[in-house]
């Protein structure tokens, strides 16, 4: 009934913003990622027929908001699988918390698999990616390792909503960086802005019309170990995806002034000769896209940007694992 699994972050390249189904949260559009070697959340949960509670605890403290969600994801996995305990959830992140660096993802990601393996419920990836995605839309992706693509499904319920493997981590060679321009958590939250977009942004649909074309052409980059073409997709892709969330009212600006800075950092260095492509999620930080020969020059580049607080240094990586079970 004690299990402890580990997940970490994946960053989209090609993006969702948007939900089909608020309720089983289901993405309007399908999406692509890699799953990273760092950034990682270790999660335990214990199920304890002693508990009156759920008792939830984030880096050491009372979880407060997060933890609202936590419960919620549990209520789920109680009602849908018979169970009538409540758990003890301790999780710990090594890298800042809702600030745009997708710790929903590795959280639920880990959540959902220290569930499975505590409950010994034995479900196949397929529906412990469905699970994961009740918690998060991109925390389904996080249990595979590699690149991997999120379809959205067309079942009212979501059953064919989940992740699906696309490449090995070392498929592509490649590292990924990260300019960490704030570490405190961002005002609007991805479910809000995603519903504040899709409800008051004219640019909306054009943006969901457009992410189709985009995940073919992804699909065939990856499989063809393209760098390129998979930056210049992920930039352009992500560039449309900010341009939708600014033309909500009142407009979704989660950029701060060093993420404008990166950005003409990344395009310097593509003037220079030297091949690196950013991406941005909802949130200030900046993944940058590169081949490994060119890393140190990128990562030297952006510690010299105004406002770039930190750099991390990342590559593909494997999926959530399970790192203890007590039964």
């Amino acid at each position: 009934m004690k299990a402890t699994a580990r997940a970490t972050s994946n960053i989209a390249l090609i993006k969702y913003w948007g939900k089909r189904d608020i309720t089983f949260n289901l993405p309007a559009t399908g999406s692509i990622s890699v799953t990273l070697d760092g950034l990682a959340t270790t999660t335990t949960v214990e199920f304890d027929e002693g508990c009156e509670s759920d008792e939830i605890l984030l880096n050491g403290a009372p979880a407060g908001d997060a933890g609202a969600r936590v419960t919620k994801f549990l209520d789920l996995v109680r009602a849908k699988y018979g169970v009538s305990a409540h758990a003890r959830v301790e999780t710990h992140n090594d890298f800042p918390t809702g600030a745009g660096l997708a710790s929903s993802a590795s959280g639920f990601a880990a959540l959902a698999l220290a569930c499975n393996e505590a409950l010994s419920l034995g479900l196949p990836t397929p529906a412990l990616s469905a699970l994961a995605r009740r918690g998060s839309g991109s925390a389904a992706r996080s249990l595979l390792g590699g690149f991997a693509e999120m379809l959205p499904g067309t079942s009212p319920d979501g059953a064919d909503a989940y992740a699906v493997p696309l490449a090995d981590p070392g498929h592509v060679p490649m590292n990924m960086l990260i300019a960490v321009t704030s570490s405190g958590p961002k005002k609007v939250g991805s479910t809000e802005g995603m519903q504040r977009t899709e409800e008051t942004s004219p640019y909306h649909p054009a943006w969901v019309a457009a992410t189709t074309q985009d995940l073919d052409a992804m699909r065939r980059a990856i499989a063809d170990a393209v760098l390129e073409e998979i930056g210049t997709l992920a930039e352009s892709n992500c560039l449309r995806m900010h341009a939708s969330m600014l033309g909500a009212r009142p407009p979704l600006l989660y950029w701060n002034s060093a993420t404008v800075a990166a950005i003409h950092t990344v395009w310097g260095l593509r003037e220079r000769g030297i091949g690196a492509w950013f991406t941005i999620d909802a949130g200030p930080q900046v993944k940058v896209i590169c081949s490994p020969i060119d890393a140190k020059a990128v990562e030297s580049a952006l510690r010299n940007t105004p406002g770039v607080t930190d750099v991390i240094l990342t590559a593909p990586g494997a999926g959530a694992s399970i790192v203890e079970s007590v039964s």
